[in-house]
């Protein structure tokens, strides 16, 4: 019976398309797509296969613009929530060398290290690709009926050995290329000669690079949420079927 429905229906639309302007054709053209459900709008539940492949779309899109933008002049040193300052245990050399009238080498040491983290967010890119090919359907799934930041979590079980494998000797470069290892020296150098104070030797390159890999993950997990949240986001067929089902979901 709904074949036969269908099939009347397409004749109506014929018949009514015949003799009339292009413009009307077309308008036609658009409500049978409605009617048949042949068009690009997202209908019914998607299937497993759906929900693993927008699931990869949505986070190879997320990691790809994440780095594009860690990797970026100023992609660390100019977003407050991965800023790198100096490590916890520094902060009294940073004030020191500020209250003896050093602050612009204090300025260094934070730049510099900014600028490796940035340097380094290049090489992030292919080891979360690789993570997202071994994702599995039920990963896939989890993600998708997960928390907001399900993704995250998931890259962070997965990549976090891999990205500080990778990171740290991209890192002992690019804190070499920018500076960061000369200002470091000169700073805790400085605030090492200092009367009363203890001695400071903190490992820059373990500490930059943990920061560096934790910068990915925050710009990675405000990529996930607009996904999540933001229909502009959702921009392919695939994006707006998968993660509509999701909203229905919640």
């Amino acid at each position: 019976m709904k074949h036969i429905k269908l099939a009347y229906t397409t004749f109506l639309a014929c018949l009514l398309a015949i003799n009339l302007p292009a413009q009307a054709q077309l308008k036609i053209g658009d409500i049978f797509k409605k009617i048949t459900g042949s068009g690009t709008s997202a209908s019914g539940n998607p299937s497993t296969l759906e929900i693993a492949s927008g699931i990869k779309q949505a986070l190879e899109i997320g990691t790809s613009r994440g780095a594009d933008l860690l990797s970026a002049k100023d992609g660390f040193m100019g977003n407050m929530a991965v800023k790198i300052l100096f490590p916890p245990e520094a902060q009294k050399v940073e004030k020191t060398l500020r209250s003896i009238g050093m602050g612009k080498l204090a300025d260094n040491v934070i730049l510099s290290l900014n600028r490796a983290a940035e340097d380094a967010a290049k090489e992030a890119k292919p080891i979360f690709v690789s993570a997202i090919k071994q994702m599995t359907i039920t990963d896939a799934t989890n993600i998708l009926l997960g928390k907001q930041d399900a993704a995250t979590n998931y890259f962070k079980r997965v990549t976090t050995a891999q990205l500080m494998e990778k990171f740290k000797p991209v890192i002992n470069t690019s804190l070499a290329k920018v500076g960061a290892t000369k200002y470091w020296g000169d700073a805790t150098g400085q605030y090492n000669k200092l009367p009363l104070v203890k001695p400071l030797n903190t490992d820059l390159s373990d500490y930059v690079a943990q920061k560096a890999i934790d910068g990915m993950f925050i710009q990675v997990a405000q990529e996930e949420l607009k996904i999540r949240d933001q229909l502009g986001a959702r921009s392919t067929p695939l994006l707006q079927k998968v993660f509509g089902y999701a909203d229905k979901n919640k």
